[in-house]
């Protein structure tokens, strides 16, 4: 299979503020805090020494405290601020050696960036605020106003056009700075702490409007947040940091199971696991048996693995149904085949139903609940103490590689 080609590849880009910057590399090297370095050098330490790629489509967030350097790193992945050192190539080209006119193209046509405070002209209508970017790009009025339009409806601000800013509530002016990015059609969207204004519950829909958004745009989206709440729900990936470096940086299951240092254990202590766990992660493996065995078949393989009921499944392992021990002996007394016996209602999620959807279904079924892929083939079975150990922080209740490999793919 072959390798992927990152759309995005940072290598060792460091940005530090003030004149004395060897020395204050030399006190980095040490392990002197940003502290430390700024009172005994007057450099402050923006970003220091960081690595990461991201892949086509991908959500990659980056979060941390005030001054960890999120933004300072975000704001260097279009030269809005310039690197100090380091390498960083959007599709292969270093941008940090690109000459000015061949940036201003890069900003124009492959990157937009959205931000906190919405950034709209208030004399401008959410049409022309829409089409401002293509506008000081010189395209013809009725082109850009026709681009301006799809991305307002992508957004859902069709018959908005004509209101202004201070018509629309806060989640209303966010879709128009989004649309504004949008209408450019740009490869990498850079979203600057974006919904970190709104009131909570409009930032939750502002979650769930980027993400189905990116099911059908698939852009490449670097989102800053210090919210980790909302680093976990949307984010792919997530590189977390602190004091200008990346302290850790991985799927948000491997950070909140496996957090790297005493630091990131803080950032995670609060959350709720059931908000961010899925059936992938705590179920296990199914008991399965094909159709054409018959209820003697089943009933031994029931007794030997001391289970009360088996799933049974096609050639292509698609879930048929289920049959329990009671009925397997009862079809053995009264010469029944499986189909006699088979339960096709048998409860099913997908693969990335949150803990927290589960509960109720869980507890109040007879059977096991099947977790099945897209296909309908069956994938493993949930049991409420393997529920109840993910919950209460037992790893070796969860699968993070099953997973992992359930999330949407990105590229």
């Amino acid at each position: 299979m072959a390798e992927k080609t990152a759309k995005i590849e940072v290598r060792n880009v460091s940005k530090l503020f003030g004149k004395q910057q060897k020395k204050a590399l030399a006190f980095i090297k040490e392990g002197k805090s940003k502290q430390e370095i700024l009172e005994q050098t007057g450099v402050a330490v923006g970003v220091y020494d960081v690595n990461f790629d991201v892949q086509p489509g991908e959500i990659f967030v980056i979060m941390g405290l005030s001054g960890s350097g999120k933004s300072t790193l975000l704001r260097m992945l279009n030269r809005l601020i310039e690197p100090t050192s380091g390498e960083i190539y959007i599709d292969g080209v270093d941008l940090v050696k690109m000459k000015d006119e061949e940036l201003r193209d890069l900003r124009r046509k492959k990157i937009s960036m959205v931000f906190q405070r919405f950034a709209l002209l208030p004399h401008r209508t959410v049409l022309q605020n829409a089409a401002y970017g293509l506008e000081i790009q010189g395209m013809e009025e009725s082109e850009r106003k026709s681009k301006a339009q799809q991305a307002l409806e992508l957004v859902g601000l069709k018959g908005w056009e004509d209101s202004f800013p201070d018509e629309l509530s806060g989640g209303m002016q966010q879709r128009v700075g989004l649309a504004r990015a949008l209408a450019n059609d740009p490869d990498v969207l850079l979203m600057d702490e974006a919904f970190s204004a709104l009131d909570p519950l409009i930032r939750k829909d502002m979650q769930d409007e980027l993400l189905a958004l990116q099911s059908t745009m698939e852009k490449t989206i670097i989102f800053i947040t210090h919210d980790l709440d909302e680093a976990l729900r949307i984010g792919d990936r997530i590189a977390l940091m602190k004091d200008g470096k990346i302290v850790q940086l991985g799927t948000p299951e491997e950070i909140l199971m496996n957090p790297s240092n005493a630091y990131v254990e803080r950032f995670v202590e609060d959350i709720d696991l059931s908000r961010v766990l899925t059936a992938a992660h705590v179920m296990v493996r199914p008991e399965t048996m094909g159709i054409d065995k018959g209820p003697r078949v089943a009933l031994q393989l029931m007794r030997d693995r001391g289970i009360s009921s088996i799933y049974i499944v096609d050639r292509k392992k698609l879930l048929l149904g289920v049959v329990t021990a009671q009925d397997a002996s009862r079809a053995i007394e009264k010469g029944l085949v499986l189909q006699d016996i088979l339960i096709s209602d048998v409860p099913t999620v997908p693969l990335d139903r949150l803990l927290t959807d589960l509960f109720d279904l869980v507890a109040n079924t007879s059977v096991p609940v099947a977790v099945i892929d897209e296909e309908g083939r069956i994938k493993g079975v949930l049991i409420r103490g393997a529920i109840l150990g993910a919950l209460a922080g037992n790893k070796d209740a969860i699968s993070l590689d099953e997973a992992t490999s359930t999330k949407r793919e990105v590229g």
